[in-house]
């Protein structure tokens, strides 16, 4: 399906909708800017139908299970207030009076978004920060996408109707190469939140001269240095059954801060009887159970047959599985989660091997170690650290993989204001 003119479309309409698009592009850029005043009242209106309830019929109907809990981690971002306050910080000061004149703010102009299918409404995020910078959105759809961020662009467009030829989407394969060229030739910019081999594929199709934006996919991982409380266990262990693993900001790998076996092993056989309690809680069906007993199995039938050496405690729906390497990488998913030494003075050489792709730690350890720990994983370019479970909270303000996503979204015009001088002649 296609989003475009505030209408929900089919598919056949795609090839007249792409043949006028770069018009209308030009028309509305051409024309009076989207003041972020009219964004503001749309998402605010929006977001408060969220929260009376008034779209959990749409919700239900387009969205997968739990969505409901994705949509309200992020919706304090959402509020009027956080975005008054992100539209300060992330551009206030890049426009004004200048020694040669002035310097103004204006939208790149049309976005691609390449959007993210791994939680519920990012779509629909990714393209109200675009409008909150005055650029047409164009969205890609992602696979997963059944039909929400269609139903909630015809939504917002119906509370704001001056945002409508500033909001496109299309359910478009990523294998339609000829279609994804045509939308990225429209484009002045575009936003990719996929892998690396989607941003590869992307850089081949972009045309010279398009900014792109990588907001490519990430690795996070906890930190245990001595001895873990109770409920930090309980709340990392919330944090990886709940997010399955599948966000960019949840726990792959649990490092200790150790060096000898038997204290991991000792980790290990704790920390799981709290992870199969967290999984007893979010896995309510056979067969949510079912994926996760099989994810694990799979990872520990691989690594036997290369002969990697780890040692594996199995759960009721869920494994905790101690490696004998120091790499971070994905965790089998789905509440199997990875366990590896790593002491802190090998830190830095052995988190740099991912280096660009490291995102959160979710820290614990004794107020004594906390700035030392935390000075050493953010030289070993971690853009985030938190409590184990707020891993994957969103909080008011921060930046988005270690940048502000609205100044990337933006340009700066200088302005030289042409000196008038006037020649006086003195009559004596």
């Amino acid at each position: 399906m296609i989003f475009a003119g505030g209408e929900i479309l089919p598919d056949s309409e795609l090839n007249p909708v792409l043949g006028h698009l770069e018009e209308e592009i030009a028309q509305i850029l051409g024309g009076p800017p989207l003041e972020a005043e009219t964004v503001l009242d749309a998402l605010d209106a929006l977001g408060r139908e969220l929260d009376s309830g008034a779209l959990d019929g749409l919700i239900a109907q387009y969205a997968p299970p739990r969505a409901r809990e994705e949509l309200d981690r992020v919706r304090p971002q959402l509020s009027r207030a956080a975005l008054e306050e992100r539209l300060d910080l992330e551009l206030g000061g890049l426009s004004g009076p200048r020694s040669f004149g002035r310097s103004e703010i204006r939208p790149l102009g049309a976005l691609l978004h390449i959007a993210p299918g791994n939680m519920a409404g990012l779509p629909a995020f990714t393209a109200a920060e675009g409008l909150l910078t005055g650029n047409v959105n164009l969205v890609k759809l992602p696979h997963g996408d059944k039909g929400l961020t269609l139903a909630i662009f015809q939504k917002l467009t119906e509370l704001e109707p001056r945002l409508t030829p500033y909001l496109y989407a299309f359910d478009i394969p990523s294998g339609d190469t000829a279609s994804l060229r045509r939308l990225t030739a429209l484009a002045d910019g575009i936003v990719t939140w996929g892998g690396d081999g989607a941003v590869t594929a992307l850089r081949k199709l972009a045309p010279p001269g398009a900014k792109l934006i990588e907001w490519g996919h990430r690795l996070s991982f906890a930190y245990v240095s001595r001895e873990a409380s109770q409920d930090d266990l309980t709340a990392l262990a919330d944090h990886i059954v709940s997010t399955g693993g599948l966000l960019c900001s949840s726990c792959q790998v649990i490092y200790l801060d150790e060096t000898s076996m038997k204290p991991a092993v000792d980790f290990c056989k704790a920390f799981l009887p709290v992870l199969e309690a967290a999984a007893g809680e979010y896995y309510t069906t056979p067969g949510q159970a079912a994926q996760a007993t099989l994810h694990g199995y799979e990872y520990v039938l691989e690594q036997a047959v290369q002969g990697t050496g780890v040692r594996n405690f199995q759960g009721r729906s869920c494994s905790v599985t101690l490696c004998p390497d120091q790499d971070l990488e994905l965790s089998p998913l789905h509440g199997n989660v990875l366990v590896k030494r790593l002491p802190r003075h090998e830190m830095l050489p052995v988190l740099r091997r991912q280096r660009g792709r490291l995102q959160t730690a979710g820290l614990i350890c004794p107020e004594a170690d906390r700035a030392e720990l935390e000075g050493l994983l953010a030289r070993a370019g971690v853009s985030r650290i938190t409590q184990p479970g707020h891993m994957s909270d969103s909080f008011p303000l921060e930046a988005h993989d270690g940048e502000y996503p609205l100044r990337r979204y933006v340009r700066v015009v200088d302005i030289e204001i042409q000196q008038i001088f006037e020649e006086f002649t003195i009559w004596t």
